[in-house]
């Protein structure tokens, strides 16, 4: 299958490499030359301009959108929607407000062009392991695009959870409930490294939860992976940033009367974090590191 990849990030460019690798054609784009020219020589057809991505494409066209949320998606769908014809599909796989994307395929369906969201997690550790997809929008498209969303997907890791939103929302929550797992995470660790009496070594302690504990999980995985070496995770400072979900799962939240402390309460921790250099906000910082690539402050 043919496929336009429109933004070639951390997470763009390595799903365009994964496509490539299960025997799709894809055409890609991004705003960065060098980016383009990174996938094309691991085989994807790089062009200059969105303009040139449509060209590229046979109809009935897909193009997938891996772009940052806000202006940049926004900007690009509303190009799109000028230049695809009756029948094409935008794929908005983007951490988008899942708001944005019922208004946009309110407005590109009223001009015969499909819409579809897609929830994407999976950082960068995706292009090897897969990556989770949360699919959002109406059955006919999301059927003919199968052959994709399995190629991008580890078994079982791909599903149309509902109709447009409903990716984004999906991935919403998913992301607000990885807020409450990290700082879990980080308030125990911090709890035993606190504990001078008992000279714990905590990559130890990491290690040994992996095997048989009820703790254990990919992100106790990439714990250890943090602490596994002293010297890089002491570089690490305790600052964390929030992507914008976490914030948009407390706004549903408050909207919705649905109780929700943990998530809320780990939001807030992650602003606390900017004030001061706590323990656990380095294991936050350092986890998110891990699985997405997000980048960290180091000590001075």
């Amino acid at each position: 299958m043919k496929i336009g990849m429109v933004g070639l990030g951390r997470m763009g460019a390595n799903m365009t490499l994964r496509l490539t690798q299960h025997g799709h054609d894809v055409v890609a784009f991004d705003v960065n030359h060098d980016a383009v020219e990174g996938v094309r020589q691991e085989g994807a057809e790089g062009v200059d301009t969105l303009d040139d991505v449509v060209r590229a494409l046979d109809p009935p066209r897909v193009v997938w959108l891996m772009l940052p949320a806000g202006d940049p998606t926004e900007q690009t769908i509303a190009h799109l929607e000028n230049v695809l014809a009756k029948g094409d599909t935008i794929v908005d796989g983007g951490n988008s407000n899942y708001q944005y994307a019922i208004a946009d395929a309110d407005r590109v369906q009223a001009k015969g062009i499909h819409f579809v969201d897609a929830g994407v997690s999976g950082g960068v550790w995706g292009l090897k392991e897969g990556y989770c997809l949360m699919v959002g929008g109406e059955p006919e498209p999301i059927e003919r695009l199968e052959p994709i969303f399995h190629a991008l997907a580890p078994p079982d890791g791909y599903a149309r959870v509902g109709p447009v939103g409903s990716g984004h929302f999906v991935k919403m929550i998913h992301n607000g409930i990885e807020y409450g797992m990290l700082q879990a995470y980080a308030e125990g660790f911090a709890l035993m490294h606190a504990a001078d009496e008992f000279g714990l070594d905590l990559h130890q302690i990491a290690e040994l939860w992996r095997h048989g504990s009820v703790v254990r999980s990919w992100l106790l995985d990439l714990t250890e992976l943090a602490l596994a070496n002293e010297q890089e995770f002491s570089k690490i400072k305790g600052y964390v940033e929030d992507s914008g979900e976490g914030r948009w799962t407390v706004d549903e939240a408050v909207k919705r009367a649905v109780p929700a402390p943990v998530l809320t309460l780990a939001l807030f921790e992650r602003f606390s974090s900017r004030g001061s250099d706590h323990f656990a906000a380095r294991i936050v910082a350092a986890l998110r590191n891990q699985f997405g690539g997000h980048k960290f402050l180091e000590e001075q």
